[in-house]
């Protein structure tokens, strides 16, 4: 079975956590009606549900039926693969739809947001209540009498792995955050210290007690955990410690259901049908038809992102212009370093302004094949969907651009069996990948520049490359246009074009040379996954590439903003405001104990 086991949707004991609940004070100073006595889940049987309810946490929809949800939260506003917060804030994409329609969003990307914008509490409030599920499994622990100090330990290894994810999550969107623990006793717990280093030591201790295999493909292993303390090592700037675990997690590397950590063809990573691969190192396991009442277990995260006429709903979530002419190619097969993407002579080709009835003829030019993967543009096949016809795709071109996301669409031969439609979105049974292969050798090239090894360096991004250059992961035209699900020709779809960087290349021109190439490769790869805010602003670039992207795009002269006026403040915007409902709930004797980050 794909997924551990059916994900529990029960009320949870509300551990020492007052500062991450939406209800009153006088709720958190009494146990919650209907709470679980902590005698009764005492044993082992027990705490294999408590874990798998902190498993179940990762989807971000807080719908463990608490008074939580009195303050709403889950679904898309905390979807894990935080696709508002790192892709249409860094640039990847766009809103989508129409103006009016989750304008809050707008306003998360123009940087114009306040405190009280309720989308950043409901993402606090998501990921916290997997800090509580994780809590509570290794309070619950130390009571269990029949269980061996063995599998103990384990249990908890994989409580606290899950605990470093929730954390590591909180950290890089909010940076000061209060650390409780399952000791914790105290109701009001500051955000005056850098919880880095307990990141560190839950991550090292999974990784320590972890095995290398597990009977579920879902549960975490030893070397989820090793990547992920390395991961934080790097957003630390701990090169040195970082680089043997990497190095480590490359060459012995194995995915919980034993597969060596390999790169496998560009699409098959967002299939439900070829998922939980070799590439895949940690993935939130979603899942349909499973017998709940409503998809609870599928990815509803990215229920908006779904291009109109072909899908239920909603059009969000489109390619900016800016990400698909970074896929510009030199007729060598190298992409342009220097930003040259986005000028008049280079940029791709697109349909805006065009209807769908109109004549049109896609960009002839050299072009990375992911961008295909990746962005769904006219002309060309969209999936087994058939041939894109540009606007009748999209909710608005004028809004939003004529590009639809690729990488989390369903098929439509296998959407029988991949997807459930009982909600108001789609929810599927695509994973949602929180770290693959391909990321962990592009973070391990960062890693290897500042330790003066750019030959190792440039060896991964090849080897990325190299994948993309794989006939296997490009989009074929149909064999029959007229019957997209009856497969492909071997006729490529546009004029692919690329190739490794040539040998020494690095080494020759450098490491800013090395350390651009790398950040651009990590944007062509990684798009549309969440990661290139957090990554601009761990670069401390954030506010010379936003600029940048800003100026980029609105020569589109788009009406996504609304007249907001996106602009980047160094020194403030890096991270998201602490909730000031938080900062509220924390207040004690008239004082907050919760400060803002700014």
């Amino acid at each position: 079975m794909k997924r551990m086991h059916n994900r529990l949707r029960y009320i949870t004991l509300l551990a020492a956590l007052p500062l991450v609940s939406a209800c009153s004070k006088s709720f958190l100073e009494h146990d919650p009606p209907g709470a679980l006595e902590i005698d009764v889940i005492a044993n082992k049987k027990g705490i294999s549900k408590l874990l798998i309810g902190a498993y179940g946490a990762l989807d971000g929809q807080n719908d463990n039926g608490d008074m939580i949800n009195l303050n709403g939260g889950g679904g898309f506003t905390a979807a894990p693969d935080n696709w508002i917060y790192g892709s249409v804030v860094g640039g990847d994409a766009h809103k989508g739809s129409t103006s009016g329609d989750q304008d809050d969003i707008l306003h998360i990307a123009a940087f114009s947001a306040d405190p009280t914008e309720s989308f950043f509490n409901d993402k606090w409030v998501c990921v916290y209540e997997g800090v509580k599920r994780c809590n509570l499994v290794l309070s619950t622990l130390k009571k269990v009498t029949d269980m061996s100090d063995e599998e103990k330990t384990e249990a908890a290894a994989e409580a606290r792995f899950l605990r470093g994810h929730y954390y590591f999550d909180l950290r890089k969107m909010f940076k000061n955050v209060p650390w409780t623990d399952e000791d914790s006793t105290n109701l009001y717990i500051k955000n005056d210290k850098d919880i880095f280093p307990n990141i560190e030591a839950d991550f090292k201790y999974a990784m320590d007690n972890l095995p290398p295999t597990q009977p579920s493909v879902g549960q975490a292993n030893k070397y989820a955990a090793e990547v992920y303390l390395a991961k934080t090592y790097l957003y630390e700037k701990k090169y040195a410690d970082a680089l043997p675990l990497f190095t480590d997690a490359i060459n012995n590397g194995q995915t919980s259901n034993g597969l060596h950590y390999d790169l496998v063809p560009f699409q098959n990573n967002w299939n439900a049908a070829t998922e939980n691969n070799a590439e895949s190192v940690f993935a939130i396991q979603n899942n349909v038809h499973d017998g709940t009442s409503t998809a609870a277990n599928a990815n509803q995260g990215d229920m908006l992102n779904y291009p109109p006429n072909i899908a239920p709903c909603c059009g969000f979530f489109q390619p900016s212009f800016d990400l698909v002419n970074s896929y510009r190619t030199t007729a060598g097969g190298l992409p342009y370093l220097d930003g040259s993407y986005n000028t008049d002579a280079l940029a791709v080709k697109s349909d805006q302004g065009v209807s769908s009835g109109g004549n049109y003829t896609p960009d002839q030019g050299p072009l990375d094949p992911r961008l295909d993967w990746t962005a769904g543009r006219r002309g060309v096949p969209y999936l087994d969907w058939g041939v894109n016809p540009g606007r009748d795709w999209v909710v608005s071109q004028p809004f939003a651009g004529p590009y639809a996301p690729v990488k989390m669409m369903y098929r439509q031969a296998t959407m029988d069996e991949f997807v459930d439609f009982s909600e108001w979105a789609p929810g599927t049974a695509i994973n949602t990948l929180v770290i693959r292969f391909a990321d962990v050798l592009l973070m391990a090239a960062e890693c290897e520049v500042e330790a003066g090894s750019l030959a190792q360096a440039e060896a991964y991004v090849n080897r990325v490359r190299n994948r993309a250059k794989d006939p296997r992961s490009w989009v074929y035209k149909y064999a029959d246009d007229e019957n997209p699900t009856g497969g492909f020709s071997n006729t490529p779809a546009a004029n692919y074009v690329i190739n490794p960087y040539p040998d020494g290349d690095f080494a020759a021109k450098g490491k800013d040379y090395a350390n651009t190439a790398i950040r651009f490769e990590r944007k062509l790869e990684l798009a549309m996954e969440g990661q290139r805010f957090f990554d601009l602003v761990r670069w401390g670039i954030a506010g010379t590439a936003l600029t940048a992207y800003y100026t980029a795009e609105g020569k589109y002269k788009l009406t996504d903003y609304n007249g907001l006026n996106p602009h980047f403040t160094t020194g403030k915007n890096e991270y998201y405001p602490i909730p000031q409902r938080q900062i509220d709930l924390s207040t004690k004797n008239g004082v907050a104990t919760l400060q803002q980050n700014y």
